[in-house]
């Protein structure tokens, strides 16, 4: 790959540099200023000659030296250009450009024992990011971190898509509203998360999107997130300034620091068209390149497993299973007992359907001992990670699904209890290898042991990356739920292939669930830093079908849960409906089993957050694109320009569309499929139902 590396700038004297320094994106249409005037250190930015952030402030607050934000002297600059590509492992491109101005000053206190502090701004066309770095020095070895006060001093109230800022949870609903309004809707608490604790005031989790009033659009977030807690912004409602809010520990500090050392990359993705937002690889360029020698062992693939059931109650996790109430009796008189999910047979049906169906693994959760009594206790020692349940014959199992072509997908819930399962990680992972697992889904359900550490704060930051690095050390795959939000990291740890950390499909089958738009804000939102495990394809929409009188549904059609394996990217999907749902209707399973989940390109055909998207993709090394576009709780109709496909070439196109009588309340399972031919110079009308979707399988006539 080609790279042209500029050297602009460098080591100059004081005297010879501006306080007011300029750099612009290599296109010319992001401008940055940075300012060091009366000791102070700030920011600003515009797009197009529009101003996107007014002057921001820089600093920290350390425990012992105290503040560093308003006694500075500029000592240096530097800048330069890169213009390079690469190829990731696997991924939405085949190849992603990496083009970025950079400019980098070094500060210095004005004191007897002066800290020096180096910010590094990079800017792209699309967007910034920037991160602070503390150089081996005299006068600051080992420091704590008090506070980070980084500011996005915005312009105006403008309209925002955001969840509560939460140090312990990222599942909330989300919130469309402006500036003004977020102290005000953010209190609440959602009974149905357990580990919930808001911040009360006016905190935002990143990512966080933003519209201007003039059509701007602008997406904060963070990249490289190591050794550091996670970011979420407090903003003051009344100036629209947000301050970065970092989690704190056990005992109320933020990070604890060695120099040399620098923070995560504080990001801001802009552009005038959303589709440039979700097409944005600027979070991925910030993180360093692939650290896996050799990652032939990393396969993306599609899964199918013993997940769903127990979320709709047909089984449970625990051995023992559960008395429940008879749905026919309200008194809770007649009582029968729920069946343990992950059984021999039960898995020997999974195994048996995958293979048939050409998916990569299966999944069981419930498969080891010890889920009777953790859930909602703050209780150390729950699992060991290696002992099955009695009816789970792990052995028998492993080498049937081996001679099926089938990988077992390992389940690893920690029950929070992190202590716990550090102790075990070496021998649990022995045991994955011992079995030929290739992929580890792990939990981190309940609050974290060490009591009083949170999921977003330092200690656990660095426990992800363990986990992610040990797993690399035993070629595992790994896909993590209850994390913190992901920053990029699987360019650098390609064996990460996914994570939840969001709210994802399993609160539609035991609260008020997603809303239609959910699906539409997440891209633009969670999925900016990464892929994320959803658990589409769901065919029975309404809980009512297996439990008469429930209320709870899906809050899609059909044909939007086929459309979601395209818009909620990640290289490990699952099959998430129980396989009698899917044979009851092959010819709508026939998109999931036909659609790819690795790629050579990817094209944002339409976009508008809250509202609808259609995404294009190309099958990693075929002619063959896979379409989806979906919408909210409004119907609308969307036309798709067929220039993404190669001039001069037919395509046979399966289209499944809602019906006419569709919606996501009223008639959700009801679709059409359709079949034509396509060149590149075709327009096809998608026409979505109400909380609907359309999902298209685009083949190369040779």
């Amino acid at each position: 790959m080609k790279k042209i590396f500029i050297l602009l700038a460098s080591l100059l004297s004081v005297q010879a540099i501006a306080q007011d320094l300029h750099i612009q994106a290599p296109n010319g249409q992001i401008s940055l200023n940075v300012h060091v005037k009366n000791g102070s250190a700030t920011y600003d930015l515009s797009y197009k000659n529009k101003s996107v952030l007014e002057p921001s402030q820089l600093g920290f607050q350390l425990q012992e030296q105290g503040l560093l934000q308003n006694n500075w002297s500029l000592v240096k600059v530097d800048s330069a250009e890169v213009n390079d590509s690469w190829a990731p492992v696997w991924g939405e491109q085949k190849t992603i450009k990496n083009h970025y101005k950079e400019l980098a000053v070094l500060l210095k206190q004005n004191s007897a024992n002066p800290i020096s502090l180096r910010i590094v701004f990079r800017v792209f066309n699309d967007g910034i990011g920037f991160r602070y770095e503390f150089p081996e020095q005299e006068f600051l070895q080992h420091f704590v971190v008090s506070d980070e006060l980084t500011s996005f001093n915005f312009t105006n109230n403008h309209k925002v898509w955001w969840i509560p800022g939460d140090f312990d949870t990222n599942e909330y609903a989300y919130y469309t509203s402006n500036i003004t309004d977020v102290a005000t809707l953010g209190k609440k608490k959602d009974g149905k998360i357990f580990t919930a604790t808001p911040i009360q005031g006016a905190f935002v989790q990143t990512p966080l999107m933003m519209k201007t009033a003039d059509g701007i659009y602008i997406n904060v977030h963070e990249a490289a997130l190591v050794n550091y807690p996670a970011m979420d912004l407090k903003f003051d409602t009344q100036t629209f300034e947000a301050v970065a809010t970092i989690a704190p520990d056990a005992v109320g500090n933020k990070a604890y620091m060695h120099a040399p050392c620098h923070t995560p990359w504080r990001t801001v993705v802009i552009s005038d068209d959303a589709r440039d937002v979700l097409a944005s690889k600027l979070i991925l360029n910030l993180n360093e390149p692939s650290k896996i020698a050799n990652p032939s062992f990393i396969k993306p693939m599609k899964y199918v497993g013993i997940w769903l059931e127990m979320h709709l109650g047909i089984s449970t996790w625990d051995y023992a299973g559960k008395q429940v109430a008879s749905d026919a009796e309200s008194d809770g008189k007649t009582r029968a007992k729920t069946k343990h999910g992950a059984t021999t047979e039960n898995m020997v049906k999974y195994i048996d359907f995958a293979a048939k169906n050409g998916f990569g693994g299966v999944l069981a959760e419930g498969w080891n001992t010890g889920w009777e009594d953790w859930f909602g206790k703050w209780k150390e020692d729950v699992f060991d990670f290696v002992t099955p349940y009695p009816d789970f014959d792990l052995p028998y199992l492993s080498q049937y699904a081996k001679n099926k072509g089938v990988g077992i997908i390992t389940h690893h819930e920690t029950s929070g209890s992190v202590t716990n399962y550090e102790r075990w990680m070496d021998t649990a992972y022995r045991q994955m290898v011992k079995y030929g697992s290739p992929a580890l889904k792990s939990g981190y359900v309940g609050r974290i042991i060490p009591r009083g550490e949170y999921h977003d704060g330092q200690w656990m930051i660095n426990h992800y990356l363990r986990a992610i690095k040990k797993a690399a050390d035993y070629n595992i795959m790994l896909v993590a739920h209850e994390p913190v939000r992901p920053t990029g990291l699987h360019r650098t740890y390609p064996n990460f292939m996914a994570a939840e950390a969001a709210r994802g499909q399993e609160f539609n089958f035991w609260s008020e669930g997603n809303m239609p738009e959910h699906e539409t804000i997440l891209p633009f939102t969670r999925l900016m830093g990464g892929p994320m495990d959803y658990t589409p394809g769901i065919f029975k929409i309404k809980k009512s079908y297996y439990i008469p009188g429930a209320k709870e549904q899906v809050h899609t059609t059909l044909t939007k849960q086929l459309a979601l394996y395209i818009t909620l990217y990640s290289p490990i999907q699952m099959a998430t409906d129980l396989p009698e749902n899917y044979e009851a209707r092959p010819d709508a399973f026939q998109f999931i089993k036909d659609v790819a989940v690795d790629w050579d390109d990817t094209k944002i055909l339409h976009a508008e957050p809250g509202d609808y998207i259609t995404i294009a993709r190309k099958a990693k090394g075929t002619n063959n694109w896979f379409v989806g576009s979906i919408t909210d709780e409004n119907a609308r109709e969307l036309v798709m320009d067929c220039s993404f496909l190669d001039a001069g070439k037919k395509y046979a196109a399966t289209i499944y569309k809602d019906a006419e009588n569709a919606s996501w309340d009223n008639n959700p399972e009801a679709y059409k499929i359709e079949k034509i031919t396509l060149t590149n110079k075709s327009k096809v009308k998608l026409k979505l139902a109400r909380g609907g979707g359309t999902a298209i399988s685009i083949f190369e006539i040779k």
